[in-house]
């Protein structure tokens, strides 16, 4: 075999080896591309659990701060609503004679 045969040879195993190490590499950044995905997704789906907490969360605060207003507002009509009544049956009892009269002043003149 001659030097410039050898030299020839030692370039293509030399290539070779470097194709070799291409494959290999490509194959790496390809394997990294996938673990690279999976934990995004994950990442995505542990995020996407946290926000539908802190949704939750906030709603339950909204719903109970509506039930503490509208308990409020539902005893303050309650309250104005026995005080009228309390009003109406006073006016009923400070009148009371008063319309017993005319009832039987009515009947009687019947």
């Amino acid at each position: 075999m001659s030097m410039a045969e050898s030299k020839v040879t030692g370039i293509v195993k030399s290539l070779n080896m470097l194709e070799d190490d291409l494959d290999s590499l490509s194959s790496k950044v390809s394997d990294m591309k996938k673990q690279l995905s999976i934990k995004t997704q994950a990442e995505i789906d542990n995020l996407l659990e946290k926000t539908r907490e802190i949704a939750t969360k906030e709603a339950e605060i909204a719903i109970n701060a509506s039930k503490e207003k509208a308990n409020a507002e539902s005893a303050k009509i309650a309250q104005e609503g026995e005080s009228k009544l309390s009003e109406i049956q006073s006016k009923v009892d400070a009148n009371f004679d008063e319309a017993v009269k005319h009832v039987v002043s009515t009947v009687l003149k019947a």
